[in-house]
């Protein structure tokens, strides 16, 4: 009895050091994919192929990496909102634009698109610490600029791209009016269980009952759960019913949190979207639900406005 018990112990003790050693080894290959299987690193297509004015932008994040990024204007001189769009994990900038090519359409926004390190011509190895620093860059690049209204900077984060643009807007209320956050998970930990099954016993996000026993080990954990609540920009969550990747309840969880603190959180579910394809099911909803939360927290100023709040600056109404 005795030594079958030992063995169950020296078995269970085998699978832990297994798990702890995947982990380590593989972890950022299995959260970070910049590459599609059958595919080069390279972009596939460009902004120039469907004929969108844009302009090839290089970046520095704070620890020095060199970052490509991709800033496509609706028009030349547009002042309209200016959308900073964080991809999904797999792939780069250039799969994602026939959606960005059609967002420009239908809401009249530019559209900022980064490659995190490590993707695309970005330098680096990609990781939550780094893809970090990649955000803050591009958003300290948009608040800089002087050919867009940075009043009107909104970040939408597609599934990882919502964990970077989450955790982006809580930590710069002065430069985010406003977030859209698509089919993201509530954090790494919650997910891992879901991917990979035998993970759950051993690694749980904030509301699993998992002995999370090597969450020590995650590196990039991305506990968007943790942050959301601490966000004071109006937020809209798109959910994706069908989603076969992030479980939809995820995104309940996150607007839930969120909703608690915040009176400017929008829920809006498309019953047959999946993880990747939400923007292309949902159709006209998809758009007139980003459309009309624009046109609520980043709202078009008017010139007459904008020279009247001058003049009132100015003493003029008083003269």
């Amino acid at each position: 009895m005795v030594s079958y018990m030992g063995a169950v112990l020296y078995g269970f003790v085998g699978i832990v050091v297994a798990v702890m050693a995947l982990l380590v080894a593989f972890q950022e290959k299995l959260v970070y994919v910049p590459v599609l299987p059958g595919l080069t690193k390279s972009y596939q297509v460009t902004p120039a192929r469907l004929r969108l004015f844009y302009e090839d932008v290089w970046l520095r994040s704070s620890d020095g990496v060199r970052l490509h990024a991709w800033f496509i204007k609706v028009l030349p001189e547009s002042r309209g909102p200016t959308v900073l769009f964080f991809q999904e994990n797999a792939g780069n900038i250039a799969h994602r634009l026939e959606m960005v090519r059609i967002m420009i359409q239908r809401l009249q926004c530019n559209v900022f698109m980064l490659s995190y390190r490590g993707y695309g011509e970005s330098d680096g190895y990609p990781s939550q610490h780094g893809i970090t620093k990649d955000a803050q860059a591009a958003l300290d690049h948009l608040s800089q600029r002087t050919d867009i209204d940075t009043s009107r900077i909104v970040v939408f984060g597609r599934s990882l791209g919502g964990a970077v643009g989450a955790l982006l807007t809580k930590n710069n209320p002065d430069k985010v009016n406003a977030l859209i956050l698509e089919n993201t998970f509530t954090s790494i930990m919650d997910l891992a269980g879901v991917l990979l099954p035998f993970l759950k016993w051993f690694i749980g996000g904030t509301g699993s009952k998992a002995p999370k026993l090597l969450n020590f080990l995650v590196r990039s954990p991305w506990s968007t759960i943790d942050i959301v609540g601490q966000i004071k920009q109006p937020i809209l969550f798109l959910s994706g019913l069908q989603d076969e990747m992030v479980p939809p309840f995820h995104m309940q969880m996150l607007y839930d949190k969120a909703a608690a603190h915040n009176r400017e959180c929008v829920f809006v579910d498309f019953p047959n979207g999946m993880h990747m394809d939400t923007w292309l099911v949902g159709g006209d909803h998809y758009w007139r639900t980003i459309q009309q939360f624009l046109e609520k927290h980043v709202p078009e100023i008017k010139e007459h406005e904008s020279s009247h709040d001058a003049k009132i600056l100015r003493g003029g109404d008083f003269m």
